[in-house]
């Protein structure tokens, strides 16, 4: 064996193939021009799927942030040419051999309907905060007994008011669970029905309503933007809304990994 073999061994052992997404095979006229540290993409197919992939050293830290960065800006990219299925960021197999026989060929017959499904599709990503103080405010101004425990403790040593300050708390949480359903529910109740599917995260504390992930219809997609405008209006005194997208379906694909 020469030394120009092993050199050539040793480099293969050390790489592997960086899996970004699934595509239609022979649809692309273009790939984004890089992907993460630098490495042009290409197109691994089998039948009438393909996987998008780029280089990559093995020794290397794993998941930076520039890393995820690059990930996410391929994939969107991806979307701008046509229908995209993301795989998991950090899913990678030792070479194209690889992909195609333990991850397209196995299948690729649910990744041909996937792609059906999310054709002419793409996912949205929306989060609702409330504005400082106002949960809280509306919160004293109509209930009661919070109103006397906030002004009984106001001011005062933590230690002379403990127990005041404890069931205080704990009344603020209650209503302000309670609060966060009801502007969740009129928040779901005037998007999801222009959407085709989705995903609602409540929030948590003084601040994050919802995080709602949407998938939506690119004939719906200017009634879907208009809404959200509508109603970002309505409840801009109390609520900001905030909208990403169009973004590739994250949400909307499972769990499609190897790692």
């Amino acid at each position: 064996m020469t030394g120009s073999a092993v050199t050539e061994r040793d480099v293969q052992l050390d790489t592997g193939c960086l899996v970004y997404a699934v595509v239609r095979a022979g649809k692309r006229d273009t790939l984004p021009p890089e992907g993460v540290d630098g490495q042009p993409l290409r197109l691994v197919t089998y039948g009438s799927v393909a996987a998008v992939v780029n280089e990559i050293a093995l020794e290397r830290p794993p998941g930076r942030r520039a890393d995820l960065m690059a990930y996410s800006r391929v994939v969107d990219g991806l979307l701008a040419d046509g229908v995209v299925v993301p795989v998991q960021f950090g899913s990678v197999l030792p070479d194209e051999q690889s992909v195609v026989e333990e991850f397209l060929a196995p299948d690729a017959q649910y990744f041909s309907v996937l792609l059906d499904e999310l054709a002419g599709r793409a996912q949205f990503n929306v989060r609702a905060t409330y504005h400082g103080d106002v949960p809280l405010a509306e919160i004293v101004a109509t209930d009661p007994a919070v109103a006397e425990l906030h002004a009984r403790t106001r001011g005062q040593p933590e230690d002379a008011v403990f127990a005041d300050r404890l069931r205080l708390g704990e009344l603020v949480a209650q209503a302000m669970d309670e609060k966060r359903d009801l502007d969740a529910t009129t928040l779901c109740d005037a998007i999801v029905p222009l959407t085709d599917a989705h995903k609602l995260t409540m929030g948590s504390g003084l601040e994050v309503v919802l995080d709602l992930n949407v998938l939506v219809d690119d004939d719906r997609r200017a009634e879907f933007e208009e809404r959200l405008e509508d109603l970002a209006e309505a409840v801009h005194e109390r609520m900001r809304l905030r909208l990403v997208g169009p973004v590739a379906p994250y949400d909307f694909v499972g769990e499609l990994s190897w790692a």
